[in-house]
């Protein structure tokens, strides 16, 4: 036996023991399997016309594609994981690594021998890891929509084409202890569309909760259904979603509950698309481990939740309409802060004090839970039964000094900020206004026929109530003229971070000024005066009043 087949003989040896196939790929495009071993034995082979990047998974063939260009216009090794499908089977894909290097021959020719190896077991381990990496800001949402947002994102696209989780209802925040059963009615909370896709028609409960939905609610087990371009489609989907589902080319539909505490609060349905592999049960496995990791920071984001709903209702209790009083237009309104927390402090009043005669109050208690919520309705009752008692002649400053007392002897809350009037009608038809502030933004004053100003001593307004034991505080006047308006509101409309207080006062009177020029009437007006959802960072409470002939 010469030299070199006892070379040849080892350098098989070796191939034989490795757990790698290895190949050669000519100039040509040609690829030989040096060595059949290994992963090579359950990989799809192309033959005829078939090239091999047939073989690479939809979504991974336009990279790989570039990457292996790439490597042989720089012949340069090319290291990379890939989806590959297997033999058999034109839906079922594995991950490989591969790695290359170009080889030149004697005759300056470059030929390519690779290694391929297994490795779908680690790429499942990175990818669980990277996805819970993903998971992380979860438990810091301010509320549901945002943990499902967060969620929704993280597996889109490398898991999912198309995600939609709808909340079910009546479910944890029910009194579990009572229900009979678990309701499946649920809402839409968040949508993750990957680039490309149709967009989706409105998500109202028959887009996507169709019995099959139902029932992996009810049986809180997660469903794949599979979609084929020729056959029947799957039982269970709604008209309306099977539409969608056909023009995004959808191959594959799994439907995972979202499990709190043994109860299926959220139904994640994942869509894959365009006509990629649907999901296969490795898939839907580290689909199943991602979305239930949102149990616990849900728990956490769902008790938040509740209690933001408790201060918005006992708050919401507080703020009665205004009464109904010749010669006033009344706009009242309040907005809670786009935060799962940050609900309590603000109120509005008004009461009748007499025919002619009007009590009215806005106010600010520190902190946004349900305690600020609280403390609100208690400081609002006691200037209510105040101001009442009082009557019209009594003097805004002395209500003021004397609320400030009870409410410090109650050891109720840190800092109060307060507006209160009183106003009366005048036999010309216009309102005599006397006010106090106590550390509270100032009110605007838009008369009819001048730019609008703020109403406010030579200097600075009265400190807030709660600060200290004795302080003189101050009455202000002013006159409402028929057709002349009075804004009191709380400190959400104009405070912005990083931004000083003077100039959001000033850009607050600009705003209303062109809105008059448009000639809105006074609801329509308050109502654009109005930060977006989106921007809204505090609780904002307002109350208008505008003078105006009888009937």
């Amino acid at each position: 036996m010469n030299e070199d087949d006892s070379l040849l003989r080892r350098y098989q040896a070796l191939l034989g023991a490795v757990p790698q196939s290895v190949w050669v790929m000519s100039p040509a495009g040609v690829v030989t399997l040096l060595d059949g071993g290994g992963i090579a034995g359950e990989l799809w082979r192309p033959d005829g016309g078939a090239s091999w990047m047939d073989a690479v998974h939809p979504k991974d063939r336009e990279w790989f594609e570039r990457a292996w260009l790439r490597a042989t216009r720089r012949r340069s090794a090319l290291d990379a994981t890939v989806r590959v499908r297997l033999d058999g089977s034109p839906d079922r894909f594995r991950y490989v690594k591969i790695i290359a290097a170009p080889v030149q021959d004697r005759n300056g020719e470059v030929e390519w021998v690779g290694t391929t190896t297994d490795a779908e077991d680690h790429w499942r381990t990175r990818m669980r890891e990277r996805l819970l990496a993903r998971m992380a800001a979860v438990p810091a949402a301010h509320d549901l929509s945002e943990a499902f947002l967060t969620t929704a994102a993280a597996v889109v696209p490398e898991l999912a084409d198309a995600v939609a989780i709808f909340r079910v209802r009546n479910s944890v925040e029910a009194d579990v202890a009572s229900s009979g059963g678990l309701a499946t009615a649920a809402s839409p909370e968040r949508v993750e569309l990957a680039p490309g896709l149709p967009p989706l028609p409105p998500l109202d409960d028959d887009l996507l909760l169709g019995p099959v939905a139902r029932e992996a609610v009810d049986s809180q087990q997660a469903r794949l259904l599979v979609l084929s371009r020729q056959g029947a489609p799957p039982e269970g989907l709604s008209d309306a979603s099977l539409q969608w589902l056909r023009k995004a080319r959808a191959t594959g539909v799994a439907l995972i509950p979202v499990l709190v505490d043994g109860q299926a609060v959220a139904l994640a349905t994942i869509a894959t698309c365009r006509g990629n592999p649907p999901p296969d049960e490795a898939d839907l496995s580290l689909l199943q481990d991602v979305f239930q990791q949102m149990s616990g920071p849900l728990r956490r984001t769902m008790e938040l939740q509740n209690i933001r709903d408790k201060a918005l209702a006992l708050q919401q209790s507080f703020l009665a309409a205004p009464p109904a009083t010749d010669g006033l237009a009344i706009t009242a309104l309040y907005r809670p802060a786009d935060s799962a927390a940050e609900v309590g402090g603000d109120w509005y009043d008004a009461v009748r004090l007499s025919t002619g005669s009007l009590a009215v109050s806005i106010g600010d208690i520190a902190g946004h839970d349900l305690d600020a919520a609280t403390a609100m309705g208690r400081v609002n009752s006691i200037l209510r039964g105040l101001a009442y008692d009082s009557g019209p002649a009594a003097s805004p400053a002395v209500t003021l000094r004397r609320l400030d007392r009870i409410v410090q002897a109650l050891d109720s809350p840190s800092m109060v900020t307060a507006v209160h009037a009183i106003m009366r009608r005048q036999t010309d038809g216009g309102w005599r206004v006397a006010l106090s502030n106590a550390g509270h933004p100032p009110p605007l004053l838009i008369p009819r026929d001048a730019p609008s100003r703020y109403v406010h001593g030579l200097t600075a307004p009265d400190p807030p109530l709660c600060v200290a034991d004795t302080l003189v505080r101050t009455t202000l006047h002013t006159v409402l003229r028929e057709g002349d308006a009075l804004v009191l509101y709380t400190d959400g409309l104009v405070e912005r971070p990083d931004t000083d207080i003077g100039d959001s006062l000033r850009r607050l009177r600009e705003q209303t000024d062109a809105l008059v020029r448009q000639g809105l009437p006074l609801p329509a007006l308050i109502s654009r005066l109005l930060p977006s959802v989106q921007n809204r960072r505090d609780d904002i409470a307002v109350i208008a009043l505008q003078a105006r002939p009888d009937g």
